[in-house]
């Protein structure tokens, strides 16, 4: 099971949002690639990066920092936020990320988001981000009226590299990873999937490795790791233990 630290972006600086609630976001520093570079320094292989203002704008507005963090990083970077468009897919590629994920684009146009997982094998995920069970878009700003569920089984037969399940409700705020919810969106579609949201410490990371063989790629751990309540080389052990 992979471990995903994140660094979410806002302004070009390291932030964590509480619920995404963008009003409510905390900065944890102003140099992103340092910061990538202190995962990797404690073992991390795989980097989750979020360009939250993208998310709202529809288009990149972090590009000079993820660019200098994928410079840094010497693994995989996972981004997100306001990709929507072939451009936006190939840029990124190009520029060195290994996994783009969408979100809005993968409900209000899932044969464009198809067309490029087709197109770029291994190279898609899509985030499904639920509040109450719905999925939730444009930087959560918006619910919609689709079920997860329905959502992620649009792109079963689409070459999906993997499925990103956040609980917003949990996101940012320590509560500890909605489980129950992940394994049961897991079990239901054929993609692997990746745990988000409310990671507040080892045993979140025991518990979903306990599942991995159940369709758990991975876990995105953020405010936990920022705030000094998991570390990330043990995280990493228990994971590869899996």
């Amino acid at each position: 099971m992979i471990v995903f630290p994140a660094i979410d972006l806002k302004d070009g600086k390291v932030v964590r949002l509480a619920e995404g609630d963008m009003d409510r976001a905390t900065i944890y520093g102003d140099d992103p690639a340092a910061q990538a570079m202190l995962f990797a320094e404690a073992g991390a292989e795989h980097l989750h990066v979020v360009d939250l203002d993208g998310s709202f704008a529809g288009t990149a507005r972090n590009r000079e920092a993820v660019e200098k963090i994928v410079a840094a990083f010497p693994g995989y970077v996972q981004l997100g936020g306001g990709i929507r468009t072939r451009e936006d897919v190939e840029g990124w590629f190009e520029a060195g990320v290994a996994r783009i994920v969408m979100g809005s684009a993968a409900l209000k146009d899932p044969d464009f988001v198809k067309d490029m997982a087709r197109e770029f094998e291994g190279g898609i995920v899509v985030a499904v981000d639920a509040k109450d069970g719905m999925v939730a878009t444009e930087g959560w700003a918006e619910v919609s009226d689709v079920p997860v569920v329905d959502l992620a089984r649009r792109f079963e037969d689409a070459g999906v590299a993997a499925l990103l399940f956040t609980d917003i409700g949990r996101d940012g705020m320590l509560k500890g990873c909605n489980i129950d919810a992940t394994l049961d969106l897991a079990r239901q579609v054929n993609i692997p999937v990746i745990a988000s949201g409310g990671v507040k410490g080892l045993d979140d990371i025991h518990v979903l490795s306990i599942h991995a063989d159940e369709g758990i790629e991975g876990v995105i751990t953020g405010r936990a790791l920022y705030d000094g309540r998991l570390d990330l080389a043990a995280a990493l052990a228990m994971a590869a233990r899996a």
